[in-house]
């Protein structure tokens, strides 16, 4: 007679589907868990790369500003050099228009200066004759006591020559410009109060202690005693020139 196997008690059965079912379940919490955790570590990320993608649009259309402020400025560059040509035609035109018209009025330029030191013959006579007819005509008569102090070999002395031609060139630019203005006014003061009286001072010393020396009457010699006398003691407006 055959003996029956027992079959495996239903509770045990259940049991162990309980058991795997509560192991898997476990392991959904897990996966859940980690699957959370991703999901919030790629939604930071996200974040972060829209953020960045915003900031990388900022600059983006802060460059394309930048940019289209360049072409602006290019365009208003575009032709400068012509026009800058133009602007300098124009005011070359201007001054020389103005030139002229000064030129026309009698505006005096100065000569080149002579070469006192070396000129002889013919070129040191015509130079001579110009310093002299300055002297004669509008020194002697024109600045008193003052010119009286100027011996009669001063045409001698290269020290009275120097001296005496830029004093005539000053007195031209400053007598012979048509317009005034004030700073020529002021030039005029300067030249008669302070120059012209230091230079009157060394053409007479020049004048009076050489081997020249004229006979007194020929020298106005109370006039030129009177005139630089005060140079000598130093009253004001008979400084010597710096």
């Amino acid at each position: 007679m055959a003996v029956s196997t027992p079959g495996p008690d239903p509770g045990d059965l259940i049991t162990g589907v309980m058991l795997q079912i509560t192991q898997q379940a476990e392991r959904l919490a897990l996966l859940d868990q980690r699957e959370a955790t991703h999901f919030r570590e790629t939604a930071s990320r996200l974040a972060e790369l829209a953020r960045a993608l915003a900031e990388t649009s900022d600059r983006v259309g802060a460059s394309h500003d930048v940019a289209a402020r360049q072409s602006a400025l290019l365009d208003t560059l575009d032709g400068l050099d012509q026009q800058v040509a133009a602007l300098t035609t124009r005011l070359t035109a201007i001054t020389a228009d103005k030139r002229s018209s000064e030129s026309a009025g009698g505006e005096y330029e100065p000569a080149p200066a002579p070469r006192w030191w070396k000129l002889d013959g013919t070129e040191r006579e015509e130079a001579l004759g110009r310093l002299r007819a300055w002297v004669e005509q509008i020194y002697r008569p024109g600045y008193g006591h003052l010119a009286a102090a100027l011996g009669a070999c001063w045409d001698q002395h290269l020290l009275c020559l120097y001296g005496l031609d830029w004093l005539m060139e000053l007195w031209s630019i400053l007598y012979l410009t048509p317009e005034r203005q004030p700073s020529t006014l002021a030039s005029q003061a300067e030249w008669q109060t302070r120059l012209l009286p230091a230079l009157a001072e060394q053409l007479y010393l020049e004048t009076t202690r050489c081997q020249h020396a004229q006979p007194a009457t020929d020298r106005h010699p109370s006039q030129a005693g009177a005139a630089l006398g005060g140079v000598r003691r130093g009253q004001p407006g008979s400084r010597t020139a710096p």
